[in-house]
């Protein structure tokens, strides 16, 4: 069973405790790490989606974060970032490499594998530039299906005009591009 600390809507802990299966069932507020990586090829800024498993309680087969995950009770978002980036991609980063783009709160109802599912999160966003092939990559099995890079302006398009299977938000991609100081060659 996966403890999660209960946080206030800064993301701190209240010192109280819940395992994932209710926080989704009953909407208490918890904390994740997301993080993007990015890479330059020639004049284009490019971010690597992930493809969600199909056994995933979530947006199973939709595109998402290149890496994200619950934060574990008593664990911090760095930690936990850093984590979930070995797990789901097999890939090393320090600390020092993580760029900061800013909290994100939000909270959605849906119905995934016939069940209610209501999120409720605080989620510190990350960037991560490292230029690496999918192929090098060592992809989680029962959470990623596949990963793939997107020009970002591409993927902010598709995004919006629901050109791809995505639980992706257009809010997430702007702060990820206003952290990483790409706002102008992004966003115009």
């Amino acid at each position: 069973m996966e403890l999660l600390d209960i946080v206030d809507k800064n993301g701190q802990p209240t010192g109280l405790t819940v395992d994932r299966e209710t926080a989704h069932r009953e909407g208490i507020r918890h904390r994740t790490s997301h993080v993007w990586l990015l890479r330059r090829r020639g004049d284009t800024v490019e971010i690597l989606l992930q493809k969600r498993s199909q056994e995933k309680d979530s947006y199973p087969g939709c595109y998402d974060i290149s890496s994200a995950g619950h934060i574990p009770a008593g664990v911090d978002f760095v930690p936990s970032a850093l984590r979930e980036l070995k797990e789901e991609l097999g890939l090393d980063a320090a600390p020092e490499e993580l760029v900061y783009c800013g909290q994100r709160r939000f909270s959605c109802h849906s119905v995934f594998h016939d069940r209610p599912f209501w999120d409720n999160q605080v989620s510190n966003v990350y960037a991560l530039w490292r230029d690496v092939e999918p192929e090098e990559l060592t992809l989680q099995a029962s959470e990623v299906e596949e990963v793939r890079w997107f020009p970002f302006r591409d993927c902010l398009a598709a995004v919006k005009g629901n050109g791809i299977p995505s639980c992706v938000y257009v809010e997430e991609l702007e702060l990820v591009a206003a952290g990483a100081g790409l706002t102008q060659e992004i966003l115009g």
